[in-house]
């Protein structure tokens, strides 16, 4: 049997470490070829060794219009069927710690940039006649704790994605997204080690643990595959029942 995404060629942003290394391991595993993306060349040589063949290193920022411009040039190249939005950033401090200018700079890397790559995939993918855009969102999308600047850009990166659905669904262009939830990434090191907060997630999940970062990358893979055809505007959360668990 051939993999599913055999011929496939993938972006992923934010590849270098956590969620967005797991994807797109599991992308090549599942015969994609990959384009690591960051702003760090060395942390991208480093993942691309560790994942081995079936990836390539294209290191720009993604906030950055000209760098993004350059880097789709080099995309159309090739092609490009999949583009997988994981970039994201976060600032915990509370609203009265926070500037406008703040809340410009979360939406610029948070819901505008994924915006641009998407608006730059488009084209290519029509070109080769099948496209997958699957933008990493948050359980903060439906629920919330304060965390103003991260909560309102991934509520907008989840109406965006409901938005560009049903935009693109006439292309034959499928966009969806995956919201995680408590997962155990190197950024999340300090918090993953805090006898609390998994005190919490056994009571307010319903598998009673953190996530660990390879457990996202399946349900990535499925959105981006021919087996999701069907599927478009829909936000799966891997959250171990955050969201369900009363």
């Amino acid at each position: 049997m051939s993999s599913p995404l055999s011929g496939r060629t993938a972006l992923v942003t934010g590849a270098a470490r956590g969620l967005g290394f797991e994807i797109a391991q599991r992308l090549v595993a599942d015969g994609a070829t990959v384009w690591l993306n960051g702003r760090d060349r060395a942390a991208l040589e480093n993942a691309a060794g560790r994942i081995g063949g079936g990836v390539r290193v294209l290191a720009f920022d993604i906030g950055d219009d000209r760098a993004s411009e350059a880097a789709f040039e080099r995309l159309a190249q090739d092609g490009l069927d999949i583009l997988v939005n994981n970039v994201g950033q976060r600032d915990r401090r509370p609203l009265d710690q926070l500037t406008r200018e703040d809340m410009v700079a979360m939406l610029a890397i948070n819901l505008v940039a994924p915006f641009d790559l998407a608006r730059r995939a488009v084209p290519l993918m029509q070109a080769r006649g099948f496209g997958r855009i699957v933008n990493i969102t948050s359980i903060a999308a439906d629920i919330a704790r304060g965390d103003a600047l991260y909560t309102a850009s991934k509520g907008g990166l989840a109406a965006l994605t409901r938005a560009l659905a049903a935009e693109l669904g006439p292309t034959g262009i499928t966009v969806n997204a995956v919201s995680p939830g408590y997962f155990a990434t190197e950024a999340n090191g300090e918090m993953a080690a805090d006898p609390g907060i998994a005190q919490h997630l056994a009571r307010r999940t319903s598998l009673g643990r953190w996530g660990e970062p390879g457990e996202i990358a399946g349900a990535v893979a499925f959105l981006a595959s021919p087996e999701a055809s069907y599927i478009t505007g829909h936000t799966l959360a891997v959250d171990g029942g955050y969201l369900t668990h009363f």
